[in-house]
């Protein structure tokens, strides 16, 4: 447990049908860091952050137990298009409105999000977006231009924008960087790590280079249960548990 949590996960469960993929995990998540969850294929690290903003449930038969706390408030107990603006969530490969602008894939967490804006407003809160997700001296220039007209890694930055654009208080990342070339991977892990001057990021990777690069502090999962959580070099160069030992160097996984 940590003093300045802004998630905390309690005995959390999840099941895909009747597999159960997650055995009750308590984790919390120190505000305004990086938090790397690490694991082997098919361990649950996809199935887990799914749950900390409700997508798990939108898998047919899936379900979860236990509560996830935002700033003490259990997640499960709001409405979950609400909790999917404050946590917001970027997935492993880039995902942009294929027949939207630039512009309008920023532009549409506003207009999807509810409520009235100006126009002006609008702007501002696009031009932000792309300056934080670092993205916005590519693109001020075409920024009326298919989203799809972007390469790889822009297309990934440019949904990251679109997450930031509703406002969150988190931001998941799916394995952002597992479709990119190391040139894009660098640009993301530099953007993981500036973001947290405002926002709590967690990031899921296969890659153990990328914890250590980017990771305030992570989390080992193995077959759906905790195995050990901590300070990421500490965990790296003294893992109190032999299975993490074991993973981190390469004799599994």
């Amino acid at each position: 447990m940590v003093n300045n949590a802004k998630l905390r996960v309690e005995r959390l469960s999840a099941w895909c049908g009747p597999r159960r993929a997650l055995e009750e995990i308590t984790l919390d998540f120190p505000e305004r860091a990086v938090t790397a969850i690490i694991g082997p294929s098919g361990c649950g690290k996809s199935t887990f952050i799914r749950c900390l903003n409700r997508m798990h449930e939108t898998i047919p038969k899936a379900r979860a137990e236990g509560r996830v706390l935002l700033d003490g408030e259990d997640i499960y107990d709001l409405d979950p298009v609400r909790v999917r603006r404050r946590i917001g969530m970027v997935f492993q490969r880039p995902n942009p409105f294929v027949t939207m602008s630039v512009y309008g894939n920023v532009s549409a967490a506003l207009r999807f999000g509810g409520g009235r804006h100006s126009h002006d407003e609008v702007d501002r809160t696009v031009v932000h977006s792309l300056q934080r997700a670092a993205l916005w001296e590519e693109v001020k220039d075409r920024i009326d231009a298919p989203a799809m007209s972007l390469s790889g890694g822009q297309q990934q930055r440019l949904c990251i924008a679109r997450a930031l654009a509703a406002n969150p208080e988190v931001l998941l990342l799916d394995e952002p960087c597992s479709a990119l070339d190391p040139k894009a991977t660098a640009k993301i892990e530099n953007l993981a790590t500036a973001l947290t001057d405002e926002y709590t990021v967690i990031i899921v990777t296969h890659n153990m280079q990328q914890a250590a690069r980017v990771a305030d502090y992570t989390a080992f999962l193995y077959l759906g249960r905790l195995i050990e959580f901590g300070p990421t070099e500490e965990l790296f160069e003294r893992p109190k548990e032999k299975l993490t030992e074991e993973y981190i160097t390469g004799r599994f996984g």
